[in-house]
């Protein structure tokens, strides 16, 4: 297959050869350096390239061109490669709009001119989108057969993109290949989801441990006990793995469905420091999970922690599947949960309409249709905004009186801006209805009560907040909504606390055991600070370790 292309863009014949003899010095070896000198000589490479099936890896274009400005040519790329990363080049007095526009044209990042020495100002920002892009799996080896509305397999392919696996999905009802195959492997089809290896091995129905076991991803532990494990790897628990396994920890880090947590799930971080274009859940995923594992930590996926009891210093964790692990400190970061909706006809139709997450492809299953997205903070904006560039509508549903009272303002303005975009106050969801996917919603005035029936292709759901704490049961101090109390929260000294001195920052009820990010009672649900406090309870856990 041909190299990845990257793809230069400016009017200016003097800076484009300039530009491509930089890309080629660091680049030629690995991807085909292209070049064009106007926006529609751009977008119609682009069109060349995608009937040829070829890859495209990144996109340098100049803003300032006469025919089409460099907004205008990413914004056009977007539908041709939505997956390329998305640079614009710009001179000072452009920053301004450059940013404005960052939203428009979905910009990994802007470079002003001059890049020189591209040592310094080029290279490492290309080399940094560059190591996090990752080509579509067109030809993956592992195969997913399913039906399109079966709620199995939306999970099951939920779980392989959230854990960067590569697939193909093939939907029984309209793929020939899928029905030849499940002949092939001995399969009626009435029992789906199928997965099909490389190897030409089917599992039926398979659990995600199974698959992940298949595929490489570790599922147990390679030792029985460690200085720390992490339950959780969210932002908070993959911050916590970071910063414990470079200080020489022995660091375990354990996660029942996928690295990410919530954020892992969001379309675009925006507010993240350091990141002024934004990055995406997946990415600032991605990166850190690598961090972690070239550090020393040790990622088991999927597997759930169940249980945790105390023996003498140590704490021991109880798995799923009836392994165990002690430690002599632990960090619980296992973040939260949207709450589902007990309303008539929802249920059955999870998976087939009505999500918890606005992936790519559950964006992509319903492109053109009018959808919905019920909720009013961040992850609901955000979430319309990603399905805003598939979907013909999107139709924001909050029970308040306006978006002011829990959602950011830069995406407020964001919205606003979006003309398929638009926002009911004061608005419930009363019931829901379709035969085998979602197709109707009724919608309730919380004014009024009065109610109408819509048609819909989806709905999302990013509404209240439940944290993953059932499993610690009494071990540790909860408040009645089930987030753990640290700190100075336990009160004086908290029941039963058994050494000398009082809890740390971040500390349960339990010494050694400690929480961090959206679990714990009275977090800022913020990414940044969910990173802030995993690593600082690291700074505690060596307190802790220290007087042991």
């Amino acid at each position: 297959m041909a190299a990845a292309v990257i793809l230069a863009v400016d009017d200016d014949r003097t800076v484009r050869e300039a530009v491509e003899r930089d890309l080629r010095a660091r680049y030629g070896a690995d991807y085909r350096i292209l070049t064009a000198a106007s926006g529609s000589q751009a977008l119609d490479i682009l069109d060349r390239l995608r009937l040829r099936g070829d890859d495209v890896a990144l996109l340098l274009v100049d803003q300032r061109m006469p025919e089409m400005s460099g907004v205008e040519v990413l914004e056009g790329s977007i539908a041709r490669y939505p997956d390329a990363r998305r640079v614009l080049l710009t001179a000072y007095a452009d920053t301004e709009a450059a940013i404005r526009a960052i939203n428009r044209a979905s910009v990994d990042h802007y470079l002003l001119k001059p890049w020189d020495p591209p040592s310094e100002r080029l290279y490492p920002v290309l080399d940094d989108l560059l190591g996090t892009w990752r080509p579509a799996p067109v030809s993956a080896d592992l195969r997913v057969i399913g039906h399109q509305w079966s709620r199995a397999s939306h999970d099951l392919r939920d779980f392989l993109a959230r854990n960067l696996i590569p697939y193909r999905w093939l939907d029984v009802e309209g793929s020939q290949e899928a029905r030849e195959l499940l002949e092939l492997a001995g399969h009626d089809g009435h029992h789906l989801p199928v997965v099909v290896y490389g190897d030409g091995s089917a599992d039926v129905q398979p659990l995600p441990a199974r698959v992940a076991q298949r595929v490489g991803l570790r599922v147990r532990a390679e030792r029985k006990a460690y200085d720390l494990v992490v339950v959780g790897a969210g932002p908070a628990g993959l911050a916590a793995a970071v910063y414990s396994a470079s200080e020489g920890l022995s660091t375990l880090v354990v996660e029942r469905i996928a690295p990410g947590g919530q954020a892992g799930m969001s379309s675009r971080i925006e507010n993240y420091l350091g990141f002024p274009v934004g990055l995406s859940g997946a990415d600032l995923t991605m990166r850190a999970r690598h961090q972690a594992l070239r550090l020393g930590a040790e990622l088991l996926t999927p597997k759930e922690v169940t249980a945790i009891r105390g023996e003498g210093p140590y704490q021991v964790l109880g798995f799923d599947d009836g392994t165990e692990v002690s430690s002599t400190a632990v960090v619980i970061a296992t973040g939260v949960a949207y709450r589902s909706l007990d309303l008539p006809g929802v249920q059955p139709l999870m998976g087939a309409g009505v999500y918890h997450s606005a992936g790519r492809a559950e964006a992509t299953a319903h492109e053109g249709q009018a959808v919905y997205v019920l909720g009013g903070g961040n992850s609901a904006g955000q979430a319309a905004m990603f399905l805003s560039q598939f979907a013909k509508s999107v139709t924001i549903l909050v029970r308040g009186s306006s978006l002011a009272e829990g959602m950011s303002a830069y995406l407020i303005d964001q919205i606003a801006e979006r003309d398929n975009v638009s926002v009911r106050t004061q608005t419930t969801v009363a019931a829901a209805a379709g035969e085998e996917h979602l197709e109707r919603l009724t919608l309730r005035d919380a004014a009024t009560g009065e109610t109408e029936d819509v048609e819909a292709g989806a709905l999302f759901v990013f509404i209240g907040m439940v944290p993953h704490t059932d499993w610690v049961g009494d071990f540790l101090q909860r408040d009645p909504a089930g987030f753990i109390c640290t700190g100075t929260d336990l009160g004086a000294r908290p029941p039963g606390w058994r050494i000398a001195r009082l809890p740390l920052p971040l500390e349960t009820s339990t010494p050694g055991v400690f929480a961090a990010g959206d679990v714990r009672f009275r977090s800022i649900k913020r990414v940044a600070s969910a990173v802030g406090e995993g690593a600082m309870a690291v700074r505690f856990v060596h307190e802790h370790l220290e007087g042991q």
